[in-house]
């Protein structure tokens, strides 16, 4: 079979983290690089493919079978039109766009053209969120109650230097990183239909916060609760606990999600399992039984190649479609209503 020619759209570093996976795949080959800026030259010459300065350029010259559009945030729109009017499917990183707004003109866009979008929310094709998933869907913890959920880490004062816009609204961890975790909790629990949110920023004292507590309700009536940081000095992230990103120091005794239901608890990603083997066992006089589901760790961007060469030959469906990620930003701009407004913000699905 010859293989899916992708071509890459920002040649930065979660650009140069797709290019890798593309050129070690089975099925996929990267065809080229799409980058404005000089440093893009040297890029391209070490991974031995064209660079062109536009996606137009490329679509005239060296048409690929995908695009992987990596660029800034505040182009994700433009690019992402530009290959569905040029009948080329996308893996558009996440977030879809910088506002809802913006989102949803793609997303109706998208619609309107049959558009082959996939949206890059990596932790969707992680083994072990794929073996969460699978063992909250057999019931092993009988019907869902209580998710508990954590992303508490601490950015270095580097970080904010090297990026004063860090430091400004408009970023933030509730933007910059809570989308992640919004995804991961709608794949284990199922949508979220209302959020509340505290927000402080006492530690650092930038204008944007460091610190928030979120709570969540779902559509099949569990709530959650979950704590946000990056200026706490704790490893409860899904980085620094599932050892899927190697950048990061793991700690593989700690967790960052608690499912809870009527009948046990899953705790991610140790996979620790405490569950009652018979209904007139379930109490906290009575022992639980204590396992360890099995599971593999693999990288998530592997798979993630892999699904988008399957799109883009038409063998299956997108599993994060655009739509998906409208739902996810739609969520994460109402946690930071919530958190500035002091109210309930009703984020059900449209």
């Amino acid at each position: 079979m010859d293989k899916t020619r992708i071509a890459v759209a920002g040649a930065g570093y979660i650009g140069r983290a797709h290019m890798d996976v593309t050129q070690r795949s089975a099925t996929c080959t990267l065809s080229a690089i799409v980058d404005p800026a000089p440093a893009a030259e040297a890029v391209a010459a070490q991974a031995g493919v064209p660079l062109y300065k536009t996606l137009g350029e490329l679509f005239e010259k060296d048409r690929p079978d995908g695009v992987i559009l990596a660029t800034p945030n505040q182009l994700h729109v433009e690019h992402a039109l530009t290959c569905i009017a040029a009948g080329v499917p996308m893996l558009l990183e996440k977030p879809v766009a910088p506002t809802v707004r913006e989102a949803e003109t793609l997303v109706k866009e998208a619609g309107r053209a049959g558009a082959k979008i996939l949206i890059g929310h990596h932790r969707a094709h992680s083994p072990i969120m794929a073996r969460a998933r699978q063992l909250i869907d057999e019931g092993r913890l009988g019907k869902l109650v209580a998710v508990m959920g954590s992303a508490v880490f601490f950015k270095p004062d580097e970080y904010f230097a090297d990026a004063p816009w860090r430091r400004e609204l408009g970023a933030g961890p509730i933007l910059l990183n809570m989308i992640h975790e919004v995804h991961n909790l709608r794949m284990l629990c199922g949508d979220i239909v209302a959020v509340q949110a505290f927000a402080s920023h006492a530690t650092r004292g930038f204008p944007v916060e460091d610190t928030v507590s979120i709570n969540l309700r779902f559509a099949n009536g569990a709530l959650g609760s979950f704590m946000l940081s990056d200026t706490a000095a704790c490893p409860r992230s899904w980085e620094q606990t599932s050892q899927e990103n190697k950048a990061y120091s793991t700690y593989p005794d700690e967790d960052c999600y608690v499912i809870a239901g009527t009948s046990g608890s899953l705790s991610i990603p140790t996979m620790r399992l405490k569950t009652y083997a018979r209904a007139e066992d379930r109490s906290w006089w009575k022992p639980f039984y204590e396992s360890v589901a099995d599971m593999t760790r693999d990288d998530p961007l592997a798979h993630q190649i892999e699904h988008f060469g399957r799109v883009v030959r038409g063998e299956a469906e997108p599993i994060v479609s655009a739509r998906d990620g409208l739902q996810n930003l739609r969520i994460t701009e109402a946690i930071a209503e919530a958190a500035k407004s002091g109210s309930i913000v009703d984020t059900t699905p449209a």
